[in-house]
């Protein structure tokens, strides 16, 4: 139909049909289809340099024959020939060599001379997974519960009386006072065994020189305690760690905020506690035996640095 139309428009324009076939009879097979095109799949290997690399290995073959059996009939340029055949494929195995190293084998990564907590967390949970992410960056969306957990850290900013970090259209928008999820957060942390205490100081950035690599983080709460000692918590708005795998894991967070206030405030660290306090449950978790310093560089020295 279509074609026709085009044709009467090209016939009403002064233009020229140069070829149109007749209308094939009724039931006439199509001549496109009367054979069936066949390959094998997948395609096997082909192309001039394919051929190339094939005869050369052929010659190879046949000229270490040759050199094994009678080499007496070879011409000086032929042996020399024969030995750049020899050189050439043994390049060729040793790279087919290391590609199949590098797909069934670990491969080693450099760990950055610059760490964040979050990434001393993944090398306690998971080396492996962190090593793929070091080598191979790739960007995450943004989860809700990390959306809402960014508007109440920013909202426990407000309420103690800290200046915003995060501007009013920033990215977040959909975790607001509209979020009955965040609204009922806010309410059990009123009510919970924190709502009540005042810290003394509120997202503390700090970078601390741990096993010759630089870690960055940012200090939830720091709250003076009544013997003098300080009390270093960060809030959680999801679910408390199923296993004790991953309440280890976690609890490396705690220590390396530990350590950083222990040096930020020029105190032993006996002196500092931790604590995870998820606001959803009313739950304050102290994760016994902390890693001190060695512990943290043990860690953290399991790879080299990079550079």
């Amino acid at each position: 139909m279509f074609l026709t139309e085009v044709r009467s428009a090209c016939e009403a324009g002064a233009g020229t049909v140069h070829t149109w076939a007749e209308q094939p009879a009724e039931g006439a097979e199509n001549p496109l289809l009367a054979e069936v095109n066949e390959a094998d799949w997948p395609a096997t290997a082909a192309g001039r340099q394919y051929a190339a690399v094939s005869e050369a290995s052929r010659l190879v073959s046949a000229a270490r024959h040759e050199q094994e059996t009678d080499t007496a009939g070879l011409t000086p340029e032929e042996r020399e020939l024969v030995a750049a055949w020899e050189l050439d494929a043994g390049l060729l195995l040793a790279e087919r060599d290391r590609q199949r190293r590098r797909g069934d084998g670990p491969l080693p990564v450099l760990l950055p001379a610059r760490l964040s907590v979050s990434a001393l967390v993944a090398l306690a949970r998971d080396p492996d997974e962190l090593a793929r992410q070091v080598r191979r960056p790739m960007p995450r969306p943004p989860a809700r519960q990390a959306r809402r957990g960014t508007a109440f850290h920013r909202w426990l900013e407000e309420r103690f009386g800290q200046q915003r970090l995060i501007g009013d259209d920033d990215l977040f928008a959909d975790a607001d006072e509209s979020d009955d999820d965040l609204i009922e957060l806010r309410a059990r942390f009123e009510a919970g065994e924190w709502g009540g205490r005042w810290p003394r100081e509120v997202e503390v950035p700090f970078d601390a020189l741990i096993g010759g690599r630089q870690v960055r983080g940012r200090i939830d709460a720091v709250f003076g305690e009544p013997d003098g000692g300080f009390d270093v918590v960060d809030w959680k708005t999801g679910q408390p760690p199923r296993t004790k795998a991953d309440a280890d894991a976690v609890a490396v967070q705690l220590a390396a905020y530990r350590l950083a206030w222990a040096a930020l405030a020029r105190v032993p660290l006996d002196r500092v506690r931790a604590a995870f306090y998820y606001v959803r449950h009313d739950l304050t978790v102290r994760p016994a035996d902390l890693l001190d310093e060695a512990g943290l560089v043990a860690l953290i020295e399991r790879v080299p640095p990079a550079g």
